[in-house]
């Protein structure tokens, strides 16, 4: 029977950007990864914790295809900074994004995170990148 690791809190595969193997999108998907069960945290948030404040939409454009890349991502973790599911019309079908948010026990009504300021992870805070 395989057991669960602990999470050390520190990205498993981010590489110094520079590496010829590296590129954003992947940077963004392995920050993803370390998001939390019945956490979220922001495109804004992402974008700042790999050093491009500005980027924020191209990490909206990785989680757009973040469907199609293993191992897994669990994009639907990912909001805007005002909590709202504002990536929700790439998930299939309507609803999923609430739905598997839901499931982590984290509560949504009209397509906005409630208590957002609890459930909120910071990946710079909780990486210490």
């Amino acid at each position: 029977m395989a057991t669960k690791k602990k999470s050390s809190g520190k990205l498993k595969s981010v590489r110094p950007s520079g590496k010829k193997d590296d590129n954003f999108f992947e940077l963004v998907f392995e920050v993803a990864r370390q998001i939390p069960k019945g956490r979220v945290t922001s495109y804004g948030a992402i974008a700042a914790c790999l050093g491009a404040k500005s980027s924020s939409r191209m990490v909206g454009w990785a989680m757009n295809g973040a469907g199609r890349v293993k191992p897994k991502v669990p994009a639907h973790r990912v909001v805007n900074r005002l909590g709202i599911l504002s990536g929700k019309h790439h998930f299939t079908p309507s609803g999923m994004m609430e739905k598997l948010l839901k499931k982590e026990g984290i509560k949504v009504k009209n397509d906005q995170v409630q208590d957002f300021k609890n459930v909120f992870w910071d990946p710079a805070e909780s990486l210490r990148l």
